[in-house]
């Protein structure tokens, strides 16, 4: 076996160079990515009525993509999106932003690596919330969000003023991730896939806390071992490869959020 005696740091090395030699991402356009998030999300547990928004950058210009206010994330689709400005006025598309989109706008100006938002209020997320009690990462599977979610303990109310986005955009700070006690979850990413993964990931990771916390006393990761998987999973191949899988599971039952049934 001619790598028996490779380190781990070679053998890891090796897969990533593989990913990005063999695995092929599909080619969508950030709307069909926007519409996908928003069906995988929706089977993802994410749904909670007209709550939630997701967002992303439009690249060129100071404006961003997201859904008109009114339809669920079962209902979005690319051609029905909206682009709007900093002010949230449409200047493409049909019908409203929602109001609490304002915050987004904050955080896309206080953070301009971010080209992406997701905030939902998925069950045990909010389960969680209303414990007031801050994302424990103890479990392999969830450590891409490992010391990168942050917690705002007190709620500001309603999302729709300039306050709150002041609020949430500081409490954010350099992570990725933020639980908003009494209320639900937000994360960002430099990519809509990175910002879905993670999205899945938190709602994955409170339900599993839950289930835990009431099982027993949440024992904590090695530090250092969990750093590693954090950023092992956390790099821009990892997410566009994740996100594919994701999008192939939505067009199954949900080929008419895109243009094209296959892509």
């Amino acid at each position: 076996m001619k790598t028996a005696s490779l380190s781990k740091h070679q053998l890891m090395s090796d897969a990533q160079r593989q990913m990005h030699e063999l695995m092929q991402e599909p080619q969508f356009s950030n709307r069909e990515k926007l519409a996908l998030t928003c069906r995988i999300l929706f089977d993802k547990g994410h749904d909670a009525g007209l709550a939630g928004q997701i967002t992303c950058r439009e690249q060129s210009t100071n404006t961003f993509i997201t859904q008109a206010f009114g339809l669920g994330f079962d209902e979005i689709s690319a051609d029905n999106l909206l682009e709007v400005d900093a002010d949230l006025k449409p200047i493409y598309g049909t019908g409203m932003a929602n109001p609490a989109n304002r915050f987004h706008t904050w955080i896309y100006q206080q953070h301009p690596e971010v080209n992406c938002i997701i905030h939902t209020h998925p069950t045990h997320v909010a389960a969680l919330a209303m414990l007031a009690t801050p994302l424990q990462i103890a479990q392999m599977d969830t450590c891409a969000l490992y010391q990168d979610c942050a917690f705002l303990r007190e709620w500001p109310g309603v999302p729709v003023g300039n306050e709150e986005g002041k609020i949430i955009s500081a409490a954010l700070g350099e992570k990725r991730a933020i639980l908003l006690a009494h209320h639900g979850q937000l994360v960002v990413g430099k990519s809509i896939e990175e910002a879905c993964n993670l999205a899945i990931l938190i709602e994955r990771a409170a339900k599993l806390q839950l289930l835990a916390m009431a099982a027993g006393q949440i024992q904590a990761l090695p530090e250092a071992l969990a750093l590693e998987a954090h950023d092992w999973v956390s790099t821009d191949r990892r997410n566009k490869v994740n996100f594919a899988y994701y999008a192939r599971q939505a067009l199954k039952q949900h080929s008419d959020c895109i243009s094209r049934s296959t892509k």
